[in-house]
């Protein structure tokens, strides 16, 4: 799949969960930056709707690395 092609929701969702499962400190903001991407590209809301927790996952993830790293 390329940067340019639109990955049908299936894949788009499978690949969001990949980005959650596998983020790290160091990739964490170009993992949100990527399914971000992603979820833009998902047709209508019943499709994003299922990339939510994952999405939020993501964004706690960060928001406690960052956090952490200030102490």
């Amino acid at each position: 799949m390329t940067r340019t092609s639109l990955p049908n929701p299936e894949t788009a969702l499978a690949e969001i969960k990949r980005l959650y499962y596998r983020a790290t400190r160091q990739t964490i903001d170009r993992d949100i930056a990527r399914a971000v991407e992603l979820l833009k590209s998902m047709p209508g809301d019943e499709a994003r709707e299922r990339a939510t927790a994952y999405m939020d996952g993501l964004s706690q993830m960060r928001a406690e690395w960052r956090q952490r790293g200030k102490t």
